[in-house]
């Protein structure tokens, strides 16, 4: 290597796209909200589906409705790896709980059911304002001066 040079690995975190993110996000059913409730923070694992511009739960009264509605403004995390890698998915937006006979319905046609045998009557949707996205590589620390950070 010439001197001076920063030699590259393979990138072990890349940035992803919206599109990447979107589609890795809607391959999954499992993720986690994360809202603030009585200033604390609360997160709540949840089943889901998206429509690649929210994100719509099941759920019952309790905390995590009340997080929904005394908080609207919450974050969302989905993930998934493997003994090699994996990735992570974040968005920030704005949850409701859903009133309108349309939205109901539409909801209804969803299919989303809950994972637990519980009674979940209440439908939330997080509207999406912002969904970012890495991929990870895993291995062993690099030595210092190489470059593992790729935002292809």
């Amino acid at each position: 290597m010439v001197s001076g040079m920063t030699q590259t690995a393979a990138p072990a975190v890349t940035v992803l796209t919206d599109a990447q993110s979107w589609d890795l996000l809607s391959s999954v059913k499992l993720g986690r909200l994360g809202t603030s409730l009585g200033g604390q923070p609360e997160i709540f694992p949840v089943n889901f589906t998206t429509d690649r511009s929210s994100i719509l739960f099941r759920t019952a009264e309790g905390t995590k409705l009340l997080g929904a509605v005394m908080n609207n403004r919450v974050a969302f995390e989905a993930d998934e790896h493997t003994s090699a890698g994996g990735w992570s998915v974040v968005v920030k937006g704005t949850a409701h709980v859903l009133s309108s006979q349309a939205d109901l319905e539409a909801a209804e046609a969803d299919s989303l059911r809950p994972w637990v045998p519980t009674v979940k009557q209440r439908y939330v949707r997080i509207t999406v304002d912002h969904i970012s996205g890495r991929r990870f590589l895993f291995g062993a620390e690099p030595e210092p001066g190489i470059s593992t950070y790729s935002t292809d």
